[in-house]
């Protein structure tokens, strides 16, 4: 499937991360689909990832946080340590990649039966929070500082 934006890109400003991240996605699609994972939203500001890793240790699993992107990868020994009749669990070395929105954080990570589970939060900092702006009568400031300014020069003259 090939997903064109370029209408999109010459109408719209300060949009590119985004289409970038489309454009990724849609070609990510057509790709391996291992290991397989689950993304729930708990709450508003909540999310876990489920990634199926069965027979991986703790130890062959690496996560790596970075901005906007959360890399799980898993490296296994390709030489197997027994001989094997029949493999029907898939073990082999992976990479997983999340695009994160701004502001969200990984949380804690577990690894139980077979199961990497990882929680995520979105810590929006105050700064960026929205925020109730008082309303309150009267002249605005710079028309009261104008006014003040224009007074006193009136008197030194």
């Amino acid at each position: 499937m090939r997903l064109d934006l370029t209408p999109y890109r010459r109408s719209t400003i300060g949009f590119d991360r985004l289409f970038d991240l489309l454009e990724t996605n849609a070609r990510a699609a057509s790709a391996e689909n291992y290991p397989p994972f689950n993304l729930e939203r708990l709450a508003d500001d909540r999310y876990r990832i489920t990634l199926a890793v069965a027979g991986f240790s703790r130890d062959e699993i690496e996560i790596t946080a970075q901005q906007n992107l959360l890399l799980v990868t898993g490296k296994k020994d390709e030489k197997p340590s027994a001989t094997f009749v029949h493999v029907g669990i898939a073990n082999r070395s992976f990479e997983r990649r999340f695009e994160l929105a701004d502001f969200v954080f990984v949380e804690d990570a577990r690894l139980n039966d077979g199961l990497l589970v990882i929680d995520l939060v979105r810590e929006v900092p105050e700064a960026m929070k929205p925020k109730q702006i008082a309303i309150k009568t009267g002249a605005p400031l710079a028309a009261v500082e104008n006014r003040t300014d224009s007074g006193s020069e009136a008197q030194a003259a």
